[in-house]
């Protein structure tokens, strides 16, 4: 059984490669218009285009999602979302799915890569994670999205999570983001994206339902970063242990 699962396993990864690809060319074009309108409005935009592709590619490859929680994101304010990282399916599962205008921060590796690299670069705020100055540059960005109406989703762990543990230790840099700037924080947990596209097994992909949560939002008032981050912590592990 485990060999027929690995074979079926290898044989789907290919159909959502295939099928990623040929999706993505399709909303390409339109995904770009976005460029050529003033922001909040053409960030709209493209996520409203790119969760037309993942909801409809998601169900292609038998992963289909339930968001529960949106309730949480009030009418005309803007929030720091921070999400568990456990899979290459979680920044197509998180960005098109919160409610509104958004941005997240992703690594400037992808940006090469021929036409999703436009793609790329218009959902994400890019950083090296090597380069002091490209951090420091990618704070003042994320300030400046959340200054411009829209939401900023950041996910605290830094890299995918590799070991056996819900939740690796939070890196600080969502928690002083809210504290400098004001903005409450909305908790994201994500289910079932590892055990649909396991880190440890590369060209390995199976049909998993995948469910994203979005908690209440914990304001960052009076409190230091460590205050913060280890309350946000606390409250998307026990989310993730299911308590």
């Amino acid at each position: 059984m485990r060999v027929l699962k690995n074979i079926f396993a290898r044989i789907w990864a290919f159909w959502g490669l295939t099928s990623f690809v040929l999706s993505f060319l399709i909303i390409f074009l339109p995904s770009m218009l976005s460029w050529l309108m003033p922001n909040p409005m053409g960030q709209r935009w493209f996520i409203f285009v790119a969760r037309c592709w993942m909801t409809v590619w998601l169900l292609m490859v038998g992963c289909p999602v339930k968001i529960r929680g949106r309730q949480y994101f009030a009418k005309g304010k803007t929030y720091i979302v921070t999400c568990n990282h456990n899979s290459m399916l979680d920044v197509p599962l998180t960005s098109p799915f919160i409610p509104g205008g958004n941005k997240t921060i992703a690594k400037n590796s992808f940006k090469k890569v021929p036409i999703f690299g436009f793609f790329y670069m218009r959902g994400g705020i890019l950083v090296d994670r090597k380069s002091d100055e490209s951090r420091k540059a990618s704070f003042r960005k994320m300030k400046a999205v959340l200054e411009n109406g829209m939401h900023m989703c950041i996910y605290p762990e830094g890299t995918r999570n590799r070991t056996p543990e819900p939740l690796k230790k939070f890196h600080d840099g969502a928690f002083r983001l809210a504290i400098e700037t004001g903005h409450d924080i909305i908790p994201a947990v994500l289910f079932n994206t590892a055990k649909a596209l396991p880190v440890t097994k590369p060209f390995y992909f199976v049909p998993t339902r995948l469910r994203m949560d979005f908690l209440p939002p914990i304001s960052p008032v009076g409190k230091t970063v460590d205050e913060l981050r280890e309350e946000v912590f606390g409250v998307m592990r026990a989310k993730k242990w299911g308590f």
